[in-house]
């Protein structure tokens, strides 16, 4: 938990579902961006529910992703940041990724990065880092 204003503060980094190729056959069949909203949806109440202060930066997969997340982290401190599974598992992200993590890194040292599969997931991502069952 941060300092500074005493409430766990996360940042969900997802890709925009718009952007993403539901065709890849990484990605689980059936998704489309009706269902990867509504997961980040439940995703960010599920945060809340814990008490948690969640932030969501959705991101192109572009150069702007890495521009976009490091203003975002520039606008508080944040105790982690969740890194979402359409950025990390299809293999032609890697690139994307790799960027990211770093620029977690570099902009919010502190900060756990975790990683989850679906966006319904995220908070249980969170907690494995902030070990807040």
């Amino acid at each position: 938990m941060n300092e500074l204003d005493e409430v766990t503060r996360v940042l969900f980094v997802g890709l925009e579902p718009e952007t993403v190729d539901y065709s890849d056959p990484a990605l689980p069949p059936g998704l489309d961006a009706t269902k990867i909203h509504a997961g980040i949806a439940l995703g960010m109440q599920l945060m809340a529910a814990r008490g948690w202060r969640a932030d969501l930066r959705l991101v192109r997969p572009d150069e702007t992703a890495a521009v976009a997340v490091e203003r975002q982290l520039a606008t508080a401190t944040y105790d982690c940041v969740v890194i979402g599974g359409g950025i990390r598992i299809p293999p032609k992200n890697l690139s994307l990724f790799e960027i990211l993590v770093n620029t977690v890194h570099k902009a919010a040292p502190n900060a756990s990065i975790a990683f989850n599969t679906i966006p319904e997931d995220t908070a249980d991502a969170v907690a494995r880092w902030l070990k807040a069952e």
